[in-house]
């Protein structure tokens, strides 16, 4: 993986996701904190949390 993302909300993160699969590049988008590594083949992750959402 050559570029990882943090979002603060799911909809973020999605369109930042399509982008970078519009540009080229094999993304994964994951619901929260991955619990594992990404596969081989993966050249971007993407990472949609809740913290928007969250009490401060």
């Amino acid at each position: 993986m050559h570029l990882g993302i943090i979002g603060d909300d799911v909809t973020g993160s999605s369109d930042v996701a399509n982008t970078l699969a519009r540009g080229g590049l094999r993304v994964v988008q994951y619901g929260g904190v991955p619990s594992g590594a990404a596969g081989g083949d993966v050249e971007a992750g993407v990472v949609a949390l809740k913290s928007r959402t969250i009490p401060a």
